[in-house]
């Protein structure tokens, strides 16, 4: 039973990657991007739309191809998913709004958006299609290190993938270097001839785009192609995990298999329903005491960049 629940723990915490290691990049630019969630459902909607414009090209679900099924999907995800991140880019970066407000506003645009639409997309041979996103990569599980380590979908390995190339490029690169100091002092680094406007839109478009694929992930791998309203909550969860993880990817890899964990953890407990919305408050109340012991101890690299937040006015330099 532990097996099974740490594979499904491992499966589920892709949502919450995909999530955190985008609005980890977008944060190292200096921006607090709390339209997360609404981008995240934004990919899903971008994602079915794809699928569907796919699926509507074949005479029959019996000629689907499982490369493009997947491949299309993920590419639509991705556009829709910065659009998003290019509308939040050019009201925090270009007209200087309120980063906070600008956020929230799109996670409401973007569920609201969402839920009209989606509900209203033909999805009919999804279930089918589903299957080239949940076929195992490497091998089917048949003893319990395959069940643990190789049994599953191209999604899940996407997204380790794409949060360690994320850690290298910040930690070990000219391009991370400078977007790093762009988030700790963007006067600085423009005065060091560092193009702050474009390093800020850039890290919250590729944020987004890679946000957006976890809401595929969740509509077309973990749910297998049905429907539901509930991405924003995975959203936020995403921006906990970014705290939780202390603004390292590489770290947030371990912390969404915990947040996986812990969200399906009442499902395999002996609990009502009371009692299950209260097992799945436990991410926040972790992130709450992570984000004090942080503040307490202040080591910098725990820190979040300190112009986290705050607009950019090059006149002020």
């Amino acid at each position: 039973m532990f097996v099974t629940f740490l594979h499904n723990a491992i499966r589920f915490s892709t949502v919450f990657l995909f999530g955190s290691t985008g609005e980890t990049l977008t944060e190292k630019s200096g921006h607090l991007n709390m339209g997360i969630p609404g981008t995240m459902c934004f990919g899903a909607l971008g994602g079915i739309i794809g699928e569907s414009i796919y699926l509507g090209t074949l005479r029959s679900v019996a000629f689907i191809n499982p490369t493009l099924a997947v491949l299309i999907p993920m590419l639509t995800a991705m556009l829709f998913a910065a659009i998003m991140g290019l509308l939040y880019s050019f009201l925090t970066v270009t007209l200087r709004c309120n980063q906070n407000v600008t956020g929230l506003t799109i996670t409401t645009f973007g569920v609201g958006l969402t839920n009209y639409f989606g509900s209203s997309i033909n999805k009919i041979g999804f279930s089918i299609a589903s299957t080239a996103f949940t076929k195992p990569v490497f091998a089917p599980a048949t003893n319990w290190f395959s069940n643990i380590f190789l049994s599953y979908g191209v999604l899940v390995y996407l997204a380790m993938f794409i949060a360690i190339v994320v850690l290298v490029v910040l930690k070990k690169t000219r391009i991370g270097l400078n977007l790093r100091a762009v988030g700790e002092n963007p006067g600085t680094a423009d005065a060091a001839g560092i193009n702050v406007t474009a390093y800020k839109y850039t890290a919250t478009i590729i944020g987004s785009a890679i946000a957006g694929l976890g809401g595929l992930f969740y509509i077309m791998d973990y749910l297998t192609g049905s429907w539901e309203y509930t991405i924003d909550a995975m959203g936020w969860l995403a921006v906990a995990l970014v705290i939780f993880s202390m603004w390292n990817p590489g770290w947030g890899i371990l912390g969404a298999i915990v947040f996986g964990g812990l969200y399906i953890a009442p499902y395999y407990l002996n609990v009502n329903f009371a009692q299950q919305e209260l097992v799945k408050m436990i991410p926040y109340l972790v992130t709450i005491i992570v984000l004090i012991i942080i503040s307490i101890v202040g080591k910098k690299e725990t820190q979040p960049p300190a112009s986290l937040g705050v607009s950019y006015f090059r006149e002020e330099r």
